[in-house]
């Protein structure tokens, strides 16, 4: 099977990858997710004129001229209507958030008054409406406030709870297996013995999905078996992973074995080999339900095609719109000769620039290097067949996070 060009390879990542099943998620657990429908208000906010500051409740017409002296006849706070009426030459002691008892238009604030027992005198004039909050002032029963296909905020939250929604509707969190294979790979805190290696894959790949908010099964590592392999795989498929992740395994050696587990179980190959390095050996198919990524096994290929395959189809299935990682603009950092048929994402440092942030990549690239990776701010990007470029020149990045 040829090199795929890496935008095709994505393109076919995310062919047929719909959102999936909406559920109702309590709010706590609701943050970062995708609204699967529109969210309504089931309440007006303020239900009724309340008052904005501490002070009294009056009538308008009573305190345009000052000094004005008003009869104190009850008191609200919020949560505690006054069952009364204030009448010509009344006012009502209110606190802030208290409901305006009815025959009052405005709150004069108690800095501007003195009381003598029941006796409140107003010492500034304040017009009709000052420092009341209409009913509404924020919203309306039934508006649809929060529109489906958005992602949720915590400033989102705090309006879906205010709205007295206790839970909202948004798709459901993907289901991702991550599973390694190789004989030589060890668990971290091992002694490895001759020809071993401690495995490191799954530990970004597993962040990264949770970070984009999956709910992760780890398989762990299997032997270079093929029964064993496919048993695995098929713990995944029963298990309802909506995405399953090999890491290693999925070449062509005698060793090889993730393609051949995959075959068995009926794999739709979609493609294998990408015009990409490091991430040439990426596999991707369809196994019945479950969409299928072969991560190379070299620890940099794995986490440079979990950023651009994986990440994209998790944004993919949880609903978002802004599935597609997005290139930023950057000046090169020094001279980089030109480039083959592949397309480059080379990791590199940031530093502040007058032009813009410079990126420079690090000298030496090898797939097996982790030290660079955990230093890299981002991924430089060159395409296929790039001519020769000199420092200063303008480039493209991927930004890493945390």
């Amino acid at each position: 099977m040829a090199l795929m060009p890496v935008a095709e390879a994505l393109a076919r990542v995310l062919a047929g990858a719909e959102p999936l099943a909406a559920e109702a998620a309590p709010l706590m657990q609701a943050h970062g997710r995708v609204l699967a429908s529109d969210v309504k208000a089931l309440r007006t906010q303020p239900p009724a004129n309340v008052s904005a500051m501490d002070g009294y409740a009056v009538r308008a017409a009573d305190v345009a001229k000052v000094p004005a002296k008003l009869k104190l006849i009850g008191e609200v706070a919020a949560g505690h209507p006054f069952d009364g009426t204030v009448g010509a030459g009344e006012a009502a002691r209110i606190f802030t958030g208290g409901v305006l008892p009815p025959g009052s238009d405005t709150i004069v604030i108690q800095e501007n008054t003195t009381r003598d027992g029941d006796l409140v005198v107003v010492t500034a004039a304040t017009p009709k409406g000052r420092n009341v909050r209409l009913e509404g002032l924020d919203f309306a029963r039934g508006a649809a406030l929060l529109p489906k296909g958005r992602r949720l905020t915590d400033r989102d939250l705090a309006l879906a709870a205010a709205m007295n929604h206790p839970t909202v509707p948004v798709h459901r969190r993907p289901k991702v297996a991550v599973l390694a294979t190789g004989d030589e790979l060890v668990m971290p805190g091992s002694d490895p013995g001759a020809g071993e290696i401690v495995y490191s894959n799954g530990y970004a790949t597993i962040a990264l999905a949770r970070a984009e908010g999956c709910d992760v099964v780890d398989l762990g590592i299997v032997p270079d078996r093929l029964a064993e392999t496919a048993a695995a795989v098929r713990q995944a498929r029963d298990g309802g992973a909506d995405i399953l992740v090999t890491s290693g395994g999925a070449s062509v050696g005698d060793y090889d074995l993730v393609q051949k587990a995959l075959a068995a179980e009926g794999l739709a190959l979609s493609f294998w080999k990408v015009a990409l390095r490091p991430g040439r050996p990426m596999m991707h198919g369809r196994l019945a339900a479950m969409h299928v990524l072969g991560l190379p096994g070299n620890p940099v290929s794995a986490y440079v095609c979990a950023i651009l395959f994986l990440v994209p189809l998790i944004r993919r299935l949880a609903g978002r719109a802004d599935c597609e990682p997005v290139p930023e603009s950057a000046v090169l950092g020094c001279d980089l000769p030109g480039n083959d048929e592949r397309a480059d994402y080379l990791r590199a440092s940031l530093a502040p620039g007058p032009a813009g942030p410079i990126c420079t990549p690090f000298p030496v690239q090898d797939s097996s290097m982790l030290v660079p990776l955990a230093k890299a701010d981002c991924l430089l990007i060159r395409e296929p067949l790039a001519p020769a470029v000199a420092a200063g020149s303008p480039c493209r990045i991927l930004k890493l996070g945390l």
